[in-house]
């Protein structure tokens, strides 16, 4: 997957915590923790693909975000996976 290709036509959601985020996160990753995810109402349509550390966060949100009728993927295996850069 190329990253900078697709991270024009999704919405990036890290669902950690503020600090596990300032520590490293994926480069134009919106931070919304999962504890605040149920009232997050996105700005687009666009899809959401969505990432914690290792997936269990983020499936939690995904499940969420699917109820309210949104086009969510679950980034598996989370950060812990990812062999890109971080900022």
């Amino acid at each position: 997957m190329n990253w900078n290709k697709i991270k024009k036509k999704i919405q990036l959601l890290d669902v950690r915590t503020p600090s596990e985020y300032q520590n490293g996160h994926i480069q134009g990753a919106k931070n919304v923790p999962l504890n605040e995810i149920a009232r997050y109402t996105p700005a687009t349509n666009e899809t959401l693909y969505v990432i914690c550390h290792s997936g269990v966060r983020s499936k939690m949100a995904a499940k969420k975000l699917k109820k309210k009728g949104y086009d969510v993927v679950n980034v598996q295996g989370g950060m812990s996976a990812w062999t890109g850069k971080v900022v």
